[in-house]
């Protein structure tokens, strides 16, 4: 199989490439650089259909009648036979990777998996209801819980919505998988139990004793008091923090070595109780590096969520007495017990990043805070 070439092409030449097993053609044009996927496997014969494709772009741009929107060149534009469901999956995919990291790709790349096993090469354009829901039933099968299999469908469904406007699929054409989606159920799940302020103060005071954990303490109590997400606790930096650290900004998120947003792509600034404010004063080195993280692990490093979860957290609270819980509860555990002491829900909500709806359908799980049934 000929090897991806990294030369430079001459201007308005048209080189073709193997990419993830697909043929895919780039070129440069007016000072930009073009790729546009085939949708084809490489083989003898595709390359041959991906060479009269590039031929048809070295010409129109030798003539001036380059089409700038690519539509003209995409597989099949205006009529999608032979366009396999594959293909289709794929090309979605190579849309959304220049949207998403790459760890947020792993789901995609799950569902594709299933996509060849049960479709191999038959064309998108012959996927009708009956043919989505026997893939459905078939789906639900594998050994996949209800919410992942809903999951896998809603992509697939997300893939034909950009296939159709994208003009991957013919215009006009009803998306078959809008209805699967909607007809696996999946069973609603009783939000874990918020700690208590008994079951707080007893996780704390555990970490404080931990021979092992005790660098975690503060960690876990900036955690409990303030709701923020696991992953913005673990990338807040200095220069997030006022000097006299009364408030922080939270706009970055770090997860396992990537930094990026939050989960929301909204920042917010939160106002500290004074005891947080100290705890992060006694903290903070005299000179702090304005990019260094607040809170570090043992030896130095980002906190590793996992590790911290399976190793520190387990093994605290199996000493506190305290039933298991994950971390990420210690968000939960802030915004019921602020609704409970009677906390406007829109400040609550402006302090952890949530809309009103969202905080309320799903973190709302005290007794005080949800509605009571009227005494007749």
């Amino acid at each position: 199989m000929p090897q991806t070439t990294r030369k430079k092409s001459p201007k308005g030449t048209v080189s073709i490439e193997e990419y993830q097993g697909r043929l895919r053609l780039r070129w440069r044009h007016l000072g930009k650089r073009y790729a546009l996927s085939i949708g084809l496997p490489d083989s003898k014969v595709n390359r041959q259909v991906a060479q009269q494709k590039a031929t048809i772009i070295e010409l129109d741009i030798a003539s001036g009648n380059f089409d700038l929107t690519l539509k003209k060149y995409k597989p099949h534009t205006q009529n999608s036979e032979g366009l396999s469901v594959v293909g289709l999956f794929e090309l979605f995919m190579e849309y959304k990777a220049k949207r998403l990291l790459p760890r947020s790709l792993d789901k995609y790349d799950a569902t594709l998996k299933y996509l060849e096993r049960y479709f191999d090469n038959r064309d998108a354009a012959a996927i009708d209801e009956k043919a989505a829901e026997q893939f459905m039933e078939w789906l639900t099968k594998q050994k996949l819980s209800p919410m992942v299999c809903r999951e896998r469908l809603t992509l697939i469904r997300a893939a034909w919505d950009w296939g159709i406007a994208d003009d991957h699929l013919e215009a006009g054409q009803s998306n078959p998988w809008v209805d699967m989606v909607l007809r696996v159920r999946v069973e609603p799940k009783q939000m874990p139990k918020p700690f208590t302020r008994e079951e707080m103060t007893a996780i704390v005071e555990g970490f404080k004793k931990s021979r092992y954990y005790s660098y975690y303490t503060d960690y876990v109590e900036f955690l409990f008091g303030t709701g923020c997400r696991t992953a913005e606790a673990v990338g807040l930096r200095w220069k997030h923090l006022t000097d006299d650290c009364s408030s922080i900004w939270i706009g970055e998120s770090l997860t396992r070595g990537v930094r990026k947003a939050t989960k929301t792509n909204r920042a917010r600034t939160i106002s500290l109780s004074e005891k947080l404010k100290q705890m992060l004063l006694r903290r903070r080195p005299e000179k702090p590096e304005p990019d260094g993280l607040v809170f570090r692990s043992a030896k130095g490093g980002a906190i590793d969520d996992h590790n911290f979860r399976n190793r520190a957290w387990t093994s605290v609270l199996g000493e506190s007495g305290v039933d298991y819980r994950k971390p990420y509860n210690t968000r939960h555990t802030f915004i019921s017990h602020a609704l409970d002491m009677g906390m406007n829900p829109v400040e609550v909500a402006q302090l952890t990043g949530h809309d009103v709806q969202t905080l309320y359908e799903n973190y709302a799980g005290s007794v005080n805070s949800r509605p009571r049934l009227p005494e007749f």
